[in-house]
């Protein structure tokens, strides 16, 4: 590609306004790095943003949701072979994985981990008293999950980051799973009446408990040692962050630490409300994550 460079510019800003816009925690770790690899993050965000909305869009049908992810996916492997582009997030990805040595394997893995979540019928909005559209049997089969859709992305964010012991990859891929699981105890309400739910049937079936308990009218007091069982395990995750944070390259630890932290106050919160995702979603102000990005910003490495 041979756009000039004033192009290539206006496309990160797209991608930094994407990401500004939609990245609600991880916006916050963008801003303590170095602007290209802030610019880097930004368009992997971007892209990984588009897959996302096609994914969960109600108004296509699933199997055309596949396709158009398919078409999103061959457009990108396009434009990194080099082919022109007037798509802003396009342009400033292939800058990136150009720039960073992204696998394009992994960003491939972005798109199919998106389309994880299109469910193989319609899906009944209100899900009362409906079986789920979308969940999963085993600890095995949510663990591939959280690693296309989140284990995957600390292995570009780390592309990103720099390192250097080959030791850093599998623990960024749990410290991505730590996130995940992060996110589905904060989102179980709204995904269960979505019509899914990712936390394992075993792990149901292990306190003698039934999917449907989420739905009923006292679901916190009955999932909540599930919710508990879950969250204890997101904390065993989270020690894997620990031991990657000085692998990274030094210019980029402040903003692992900023991630982690966000993400690790969140599970604490919804630890220290005793599981009630229910009545309330549990987040952090928007003064909580600029406290923790002042901090992480202060942070010597």
């Amino acid at each position: 590609m041979s756009q000039h460079p004033l192009q290539l510019r206006a496309a990160y800003s797209v991608c930094r306004h994407i990401s500004r816009s939609a990245a609600k925690n991880f916006y916050y770790g963008f801003l303590v790095l170095p602007r290209r690899k802030r610019n880097a993050l930004s368009a992997v965000y971007a892209f990984m943003r588009q897959a996302d909305d096609i994914s969960d869009d109600p108004s296509i049908a699933p199997e055309q949701r596949r396709q158009k992810l398919d078409e999103w996916m061959n457009s990108m492997r396009r434009v990194v072979a080099g082919e022109r582009t007037d798509d802003p997030v396009l342009f400033a990805l292939a800058d990136s994985q150009k720039t960073f040595n992204i696998p394009l394997e992994l960003l491939e893995k972005l798109v199919r981990g998106t389309e994880m979540d299109v469910p193989q019928a319609a899906t009944n909005p209100s899900g009362a008293g409906q079986p789920p559209q979308l969940q999963y049997e085993t600890f095995d089969q949510l663990y591939n999950y959280c690693y296309h859709v989140a284990s995957v992305v600390g292995l570009i964010c780390i592309r990103i980051f720099g390192y250097r012991d080959p030791r850093a990859e599998k623990l960024a891929e749990e410290t991505g799973v730590a996130f995940q699981l992060t996110n589905i105890l904060r989102d179980v309400k709204e995904d269960a009446a979505l019509g899914r739910v990712y936390l394992p049937r075993e792990d149901f079936a292990r306190f003698g408990l039934d999917v449907q308990a989420l739905t009923n009218g006292s679901a916190i007091e009955s999932v909540r040692p599930v919710l508990e069982f879950e969250a204890l395990r997101a904390r065993g995750f989270y020690r894997a962050a620990e031991d990657l944070l000085p692998l990274i390259h030094e210019d980029s630890q402040r903003a692992l630490w900023t991630l982690v932290e966000i993400y690790r106050r969140l599970l604490e919160r919804i630890i220290a409300r005793n599981y009630d995702v229910f009545s309330e979603r549990v987040r952090l102000s928007t003064a909580e994550k600029l406290s923790v990005m002042a901090r992480g910003f202060l942070r010597s490495t």
